[in-house]
């Protein structure tokens, strides 16, 4: 069995409308009939049409379960919720993202935007770094394939007390990265009760490949996933979660690379790692994670010096388990079919809002288009995509442009409060009078208003 990654060109669709099963049309037209799509990203939109980059599985009748269901698969929500006010919290995994795009530097982030809401619902990439994670207690921690899913309406989330955690780390030509990874394990149980008794030292391992795409995002290469599907069938029903580790093959100079490049080099590791488990809670409904495993010795012993703070939590750390465990622990139950209407799960149904980087479209921003979710883009998170999201066919007050991650946390505020955000700046402009003579509607917005209006738009450009 084999991940790799593939690069489509689809002709633009007028309007943009019906993304979703437009790309799924398109993506089917050139895939073999034993190749499964795992991850989907639009990486640049131009007149002409849509970069795309697929993560795709193959041989997938080699595994012992059945085959996935299609990442392009959409359930409409009927509408949302308001019982509850729940936000998801998206950094694309490999793209550069200035903030979350390097060790858990979105931890603040998530933090903070998980004080103005009841849940917040985010992935791996966004609070993992290394021997830390602040998830907030409000947090939810799904891997990135569940989240779309979550969004499309075809599973549900169910909160836990606590997961039986099934760890596979690699067997390692040197016995002090096996031993130091068992020995995070062991630290997990003692410390804060990780409920994972059995560690599976896989051999011959999965071989995880790093690369870099001609967008320059983070992707990569997972052969012989076979190796891992084998090794799971006796465990199956034995786990509710799956932590990983592995070694990822890079250029021997990336690493220092890494660390001296002031963050301006693109994480070259988490690219592979997301497409790694994708598949593996695509193929398990499970939730997945995965910790990188260090070559060797020589690559321990690097000496990079005082690092880009958002590095640091990698600097620091040997084994790079800590954040995955901490997060599967307590990672939802993943629900589909009609169990997804039992009291507590949350459905798409359940989402007020995503909140993502500027630029970014993957099959979460497509699916919030689809269902009526609103989004909110922050510009500051500046990335490697090259999208014109507000382009997208949003419904009125769909979409909103911010600055940061502040002023997302005051957006957010203002939905939850069920205020116009408008209402709390100025000018304040009066609504606009529709004059309708015999049932013909004429627009007469008075002077000073449209002037008033003008205004706005030339010094704030958000909507």
């Amino acid at each position: 069995m084999l991940i790799y990654e593939r690069e489509l060109e689809v002709p633009v669709l007028l309007g943009h409308k019906g993304l979703l099963s437009y790309f799924a049309a398109e993506v089917g037209k050139r895939l073999g009939r034993d190749e499964v799509p795992v991850r989907f990203a639009v990486t640049e939109t131009s007149p002409a049409g849509y970069r795309c980059e697929i993560g795709v599985m193959s041989g997938v009748g080699d595994a012992p379960i059945l085959k996935p269901p299609s990442i392009f698969e959409l359930r409409r929500r009927l509408g949302e919720n308001p019982d509850s006010f729940n936000v998801v919290l998206l950094v694309p995994t490999g793209v550069g993202a200035e903030i979350g795009g390097h060790a858990g530097d979105a931890g603040p982030v998530t933090r903070l935007l998980g004080a103005v809401c009841d849940r917040l619902i985010t992935h791996p990439n966004v609070v993992n770094a290394s021997d830390i994670n602040e998830l907030p207690e409000n947090g939810l921690y799904v891997e990135g394939s569940v989240i779309s899913r979550f969004l499309q309406g075809t599973a549900g989330l169910q909160r836990v007390r606590s997961n039986r955690v099934l760890f596979v780390a690699d067997e390692h030509e040197s016995s002090w990265f096996t031993e130091a990874a068992i020995n995070s394990l062991n630290a997990a149980r003692a410390t804060y009760g990780l409920d994972c008794p059995r560690i599976v030292r896989l051999d011959p391992p999965v071989k995880l490949t790093a690369e870099y795409s001609s967008s320059g995002r983070a992707v990569g290469r997972v052969e012989d996933l076979q190796n891992l599907t084998r090794a799971l069938r006796p465990y199956l029903g034995q786990f509710d979660a799956l932590a990983l580790a592995s070694v990822i093959q890079v250029p021997r100079n990336y690493h220092m690379d890494y660390f001296t490049s002031g963050g301006e080099m693109v994480n070259p590791w988490g690219g592979v790692e997301a497409i790694y488990t994708h598949a593996v809670s695509m193929l398990y409904d499970v939730p997945s994670a995965h910790s990188p495993m260090l070559e060797d010795e020589d690559v321990l012993d690097m000496d990079a010096g005082i690092v880009d703070p958002r590095m640091a939590a990698e600097a620091i750390s040997s084994t790079f388990l800590q954040c995955i465990f901490k997060g599967l622990q307590r990672a939802p139950r993943i629900v589909t079919g009609a169990a997804m209407g039992t009291p507590g799960v949350l459905t798409a149904a359940d989402v007020a809002c995503l909140v993502i980087p500027d630029g970014c479209v993957g099959l979460p921003v497509l699916s919030a288009l689809e269902q009526g979710i609103p989004v909110i883009a922050v510009r500051e998170n500046r990335n490697l995509m090259q999208n014109d999201t507000a382009a997208l066919p949003w419904a009125p007050g769909q979409y909103c442009v911010v600055e940061n991650y502040l002023e997302a946390a005051g957006a957010l505020c203002a939905m939850k409060a069920g205020i116009t955000a408008a209402s709390v700046r100025r000018p304040l402009l009066g609504a606009r009078v529709d004059v309708v003579h015999n049932g013909l509607a004429l627009v007469q917005p008075e002077k000073a208003q449209e002037e008033g209006r003008e205004r706005v738009a030339a010094g704030n450009h958000r909507p």
